[in-house]
């Protein structure tokens, strides 16, 4: 019975501390992406290594829009071009990237 009571006891103390956030960690009231111009500079961190940088400049102007905490950045074509461009999904609140692709 008291190896029971152990077991459970360090399952409760280890899990107790399970899907929060670190202790003192610092989360910004507009999220870690607070804006188009904040996402769009993330994108094309993302974009560039990927891609490649000169291929990604010819994707000016970039936008973003912010739908339900989700930013989606992409770029643009120059009128009459056909083919695709980079898109990227962020998690505002954490940037995390959630989505990349380029259309073709």
């Amino acid at each position: 019975m008291k190896a029971i009571s152990f077991v459970l006891l360090i399952l409760a103390v280890t899990c107790s501390g399970t899907g929060q956030e670190p202790e003192g960690s610092y989360i910004p009231d507009g999220g870690f992406v607070p804006s188009e111009k904040v996402a769009i500079k993330i994108a094309v961190a993302v974009w560039e290594p990927i891609y490649g940088a000169d291929r990604i400049a010819g994707e000016k102007p970039y936008r973003a829009t912010l739908t339900d905490g989700v930013w989606t950045a992409e770029g643009s074509l120059p009128e009459g071009r056909k083919g695709g461009v980079a898109l990227t999904r962020i998690a505002k609140k954490d940037g995390r990237i959630l989505h990349v692709i380029h259309g073709k």
